[in-house]
């Protein structure tokens, strides 16, 4: 009933903002494919449906429901593109393979649409984003993606040609795999797609030179695609992770600390909005690998709640780049003086970011950090480090943009337009109220 309501409210939005009857039209086929996704998955009384090759439990219900919700806001984003046909039928496709992704109950099916994804997001940076430099930035995450990946096809070769297997639901808890080299190779191309300090240089080059959609598919679903593969991947591993694990865990704690320190020195937006990410990823690697309950709970929580956050954030970061035509905090200040009504959205997405009540963050954050104390009391330090740099950078990174002096040569100020607000809006109502049903 709500997705026949946001259909029939964005066929009224038509007359009142700026897009495309067309635009609108595939916008309002996402949310009617939302809605047959409710109707056959009621998200109440969900269990596991395994049709053929294909299957849906809890963890990829909640990511395909985020797959729709994004790329529906990705619609919305849209304006003054060029060649607007090519660029729906890209974001369509690339919509179908992270569905099947999510749904693939094969590995070597879950492996070819895992690599697929990628050729969409690469013609998104290259075909429509800004400065030249986005070719270099799109082989970066070409290259690092697919160099990983080639070691776990060989893998999963092996495994289907001695146990003729490669059934997600069936090999669960099998505990095939008991080579450390195995375990590193079929681990490392997810990890670098979430990605983990030492293996994230793409990550902020890549958000640079996207278009505004780009950042948004991104930061919301592409990370997660990782987070979603190492635990896929832990199922079939079981005893072996649980003495390796502890190496990835701590390496990753660190360098989320690491991570955290360079968020306070950088002064483009988008830069610190992706290192951000690569922290929280990098909590999330560590719960995950906590194998309890509570830290895969937190974990997918967390990929839902950091995937509308992030996304939002980027669309903030992009309303300010179409009017100021900069990405600097030098320059985007005093935003209080001009629009207070952004300075609001602002406020909640930076305090939802460093996981601050009332949202969906805060939840995922304590379910992790507790599955974390259950494995071992001597990530309380890092732990308590982490939080406290989070809450620093955050609040410096608002407070830089919305007080001090505006820029001197601000002549002239587009405000903001209902659909710029309709997007931000429909960023938090999910952040919000998804508490009330996890």
């Amino acid at each position: 009933m709500m997705m026949i309501m946001m259909m029939m409210f964005s066929f009224f939005l038509i007359n009142l903002i700026n897009l495309k009857f067309s635009v609108m039209y595939y916008q309002n086929f996402v949310f009617l494919v939302l809605f047959i996704f409710f109707i056959f998955n009621n998200m109440f009384f969900f269990s596991l449906k395994i049709i053929s090759y294909f299957f849906i439990d809890y963890y990829s219900f909640y990511l395909i429901l985020l797959v729709l919700w994004i790329i529906s806001l990705m619609f919305m984003s849209m304006v003054n593109l060029s060649y607007l046909n090519l660029y729906i039928i890209n974001i369509l496709f690339l919509m179908m393979v992270l569905v099947m992704t999510f749904m693939s109950i094969n590995y070597f099916m879950f492996y070819f649409f895992f690599e697929v994804s990628m050729i969409p997001t690469l013609i998104l940076i290259i075909g429509w984003g800004f400065q030249f430099e986005r070719i270099e930035a799109g082989i970066y995450m070409f290259m690092y993606t697919l160099f990983a990946s080639l070691p776990m096809v060989m893998i999963l070769l092996k495994i289907y040609f001695s146990f003729n297997i490669l059934n997600m639901v069936i090999m669960m808890n099998m505990n095939l795999i008991n080579n450390m080299y195995m375990y590193m190779y079929l681990l490392l191309a997810f990890l670098i797609k979430l990605p983990m300090f030492f293996f994230h240089l793409w990550l902020p080059k890549a958000h640079v030179e996207a278009p505004i959609s780009g950042s948004m598919i991104l930061a919301a679903i592409m990370l997660k695609l990782g987070s979603y593969g190492v635990m896929r991947m832990m199922l079939i591993m079981e005893e072996i992770c649980l003495i390796y694990n502890y190496l990835i865990m701590s390496f990753s704690l660190i360098g989320s600390l690491y991570m955290s320190l360079i968020c306070l020195k950088q002064i483009d937006m988008k830069m610190l909005i992706a290192y951000s990410s690569i922290v929280h990823m990098g909590l999330l690697i560590v719960s995950l690998m906590t194998l309890n309950v509570w830290g895969c709970m937190g974990s997918l929580i967390m990929m839902i709640s950091h995937g509308l956050c992030s996304s939002g954030l980027f669309c903030l970061v992009n309303i300010n780049y179409e009017r100021l035509k900069s990405r600097s905090m030098f320059l985007n200040k005093g935003m209080m003086n001009i629009i207070p009504s952004m300075s609001l959205f602002w406020f909640l997405m930076s305090i939802f970011n460093m996981a601050s009540p009332p949202s969906l963050n805060l939840f995922s954050e304590i379910m992790m950090i507790n599955s974390i104390l259950m494995w071992s009391n001597m990530f309380l330090f890092n732990l308590m480090m982490l939080s406290f740099m989070s809450v620093l950078y955050m609040m410096l990174f608002y407070s830089s943009i919305q007080h001090g002096m505006l820029y001197i040569n601000l002549n002239n100020f587009m405000f903001i337009n209902k659909r710029e607000y309709l997007l931000l809006i429909l960023h938090l109502i999910p952040l919000l109220f998804l508490i009330l049903i996890m």
